[in-house]
């Protein structure tokens, strides 16, 4: 026998034979490992899984000192993750007062007039992240509408890149007629040719003066922070990706490190703006792939790379597509030729793909139309002609809509995506009355994506709010397992071709293995296998048999991290 595996043989059987701290017997463990094993039982010591297997097999490892819990037939996954968040900004979000949930444009129109009995004459009222595809109406607010409720404050409304405004918010950013002549591709009009309020990209023509929100001091950032991150652990979150990390964010993560506060392991995708001079973006990939959160990642903070948008929102109207939008009355496209916007020159998204695999980091671009997908993914391989990519863990970000030559693509490359089912949930309904369903074939195409072998990750894109439902967007993991599982759509009959549905054991997959793959970590989590940290979720029912409609109200009985039972929120 090899002498190497002999040594590693009886390494195994020594630390085996150690005691153990920590049993869980008479359940249901799913391992997630290759075989995808689900055993009764499970031996943990110094947070690291060191056996699964039977009962009498868990049972007869010395245990004299620990905790044994009975599962009572339970299911035990490995602690879930989430492939994109936004855990900061979502955190600070209702610091200044709660926001209510809104399905019409009078439910936003509503919301605009409550504060202006709040908001002193002349300040900016901003209300962001309000899809139009989530609304009845399935358009934007128009800017009379926004002045009839609003005639005093600038009012600004966001939806992803794009939104609308009233007359005092165009009026003190200078879009008038003559403005919007000039910037077409920005500024929508009427048929007199007046600015109409809605706005595309609209960050590079409204800026808004100022904002009402609450400051907050350091230590009650990391309060809140610390809240949503016990939110996560309360449906099973045990780690995720955030994916846009600025500067204060980075900073806020390592301080609550060092004070012990992360309950939730985090990989840093850092931010990275496309149109500073190369030299100067060089200089900051290099600041990234020299700190040590890079070169030597800590179990619950590390970076992975950088993000950058390639093409505007699929929820918005500005997503980039192969073929035309359409006229549309949803999104205020009335050129027939009108295919989205692409942000970033290809060229200068190769410059980025390269100098960053050149460093190892890990490059990714939100991108959300057919035709961003395939520009990044024929950068990618263009690039890797020279430097290959499949080390670096790159990825595509959302990756909505997707065709057959860019899923090939990405398996060929050894790229990864990440997508969020819940706008399948959310949006579906809209999409179709826009796009039609032949054009869905390839939206968010979860068993294409699986059966190519593509490492494929479940994400929320949370940016809002904290609770798993109220949030926007929804970051509860069995929501997006059962839609994941069943192509359910709100306010739609019919699942949204059901050819893309995922298997029970893919669904798991999706919230494990394949992030944990994302974050660069799939060797310490993601399964439950000797030697992998000891993070786990006890839940309430068998995810392999339930019913289709049980998924989504799966309930956490406790979450573990490092063989450690975290303190319940609720």
């Amino acid at each position: 026998m090899n002498r190497v595996l002999i040594a590693l043989l009886l390494t195994s059987t020594v630390w085996a034979e150690e005691p153990v701290d920590l049993i869980l017997v008479g359940g249901k463990i799913v391992t997630v490992d290759s075989s995808f094993r689900v055993d009764s039982a499970m031996a943990v010591r110094d947070g690291k899984v060191v056996r699964t297997g039977t009962d009498e097999q868990i049972m007869q490892l010395p245990h004299d000192s620990a905790l044994v819990v009975q599962l009572d037939g339970k299911m035990v996954l490995p602690g879930l993750i989430d492939s994109h968040t936004h855990p900061t900004g979502a955190s600070r979000f209702e610091a200044d007062h709660e926001v209510p949930s809104m399905e019409t444009i009078q439910d936003v129109l509503d919301y605009v007039k409550a504060r202006t009995k709040v908001v002193p004459k002349g300040e900016w009222i901003n209300l962001s992240q309000v899809f139009i595809t989530r609304l009845r109406e399935q358009r934007f607010p128009t800017r009379k509408e926004l002045d009839s409720v609003a005639p005093d404050h600038p009012v600004s409304f966001r939806t992803g890149p794009d939104g609308s405004a009233n007359s005092l918010a165009l009026n003190a950013n200078g879009i008038d007629r003559e403005f919007a002549a000039k910037h077409a591709d920005n500024v929508m009009v009427d048929d007199s040719g007046e600015p109409n309020g809605i706005l595309r990209k609209a960050s590079a023509v409204l800026k808004v003066r100022g904002s009402s929100s609450k400051k907050l001091s350091e230590p009650e950032q990391d309060d809140r922070l610390t809240a949503l991150f016990r939110d996560y652990n309360s449906v099973g979150i045990t780690a995720t990706i955030d994916r846009n990390c600025n500067d204060s964010a980075h900073k806020q993560y390592v301080r609550m490190l060092d004070a012990c506060r992360l309950s939730v392991r985090i990989r840093m995708s850092r931010g990275l703006s496309p149109r500073q001079d190369l030299k100067t973006i060089e200089a900051r990939l290099d600041a990234f792939a020299e700190d040590d959160l890079f070169t030597d990642p800590k179990p619950r903070l590390g970076i992975i790379g950088v993000k950058c948008f390639l093409d505007g929102g699929m929820l918005t109207g500005s997503a980039f597509f192969r073929q035309p939008w359409g006229i549309s009355r949803i999104y205020g496209i009335e050129d027939p030729a009108y295919r989205g916007m692409q942000y970033i020159e290809t060229e200068r998204v190769e410059e980025l793909v390269r100098a960053c695999a050149q460093r190892g980091l890990a490059f990714t671009a939100h991108c959300q139309g057919d035709a961003a997908v395939e520009a990044l993914i024929g950068v990618y391989e263009k690039v890797n002609e020279s430097v290959p990519i499949s080390p670096t863990r790159s990825s595509v970000t959302h990756s909505s809509f997707m065709s057959r030559k860019a899923i090939d693509g990405a398996a060929r490359l050894g790229i990864g995506v990440d997508l969020q089912p819940a706008w399948l949930y959310l949006d579906a309904r809209t999409l179709l009355a826009q796009f039609g369903e032949e054009r869905l074939n390839y939206f968010i195409p979860l068993k294409s994506l699986m059966a190519a072998g593509v490492k494929a990750g479940g994400g929320s894109d949370h940016m809002q709010k904290i609770g798993s439902y109220r949030s926007v967007n929804p970051y509860n993991p069995f929501l997006g397992m059962w839609i994941a599982a069943t192509r359910s759509a709100r306010w739609y009959d019919e699942p949204v071709h059901l050819e893309q549905a995922l298997s029970r054991k893919q669904m798991i997959q999706f919230y494990t293995i394949n992030n944990a793959w994302l974050m660069r970590m799939e060797k310490e989590i993601g399964s439950l296998e000797p030697g992998k940290r000891a993070d786990f979720v006890i839940i309430d029912r068998d995810l392999l048999t339930c019913s289709d409609e049980n998924i989504r109200d799966t309930k956490v009985i406790s979450t573990w991290m490092d063989g450690q039972k975290l303190t319940p929120t609720k």
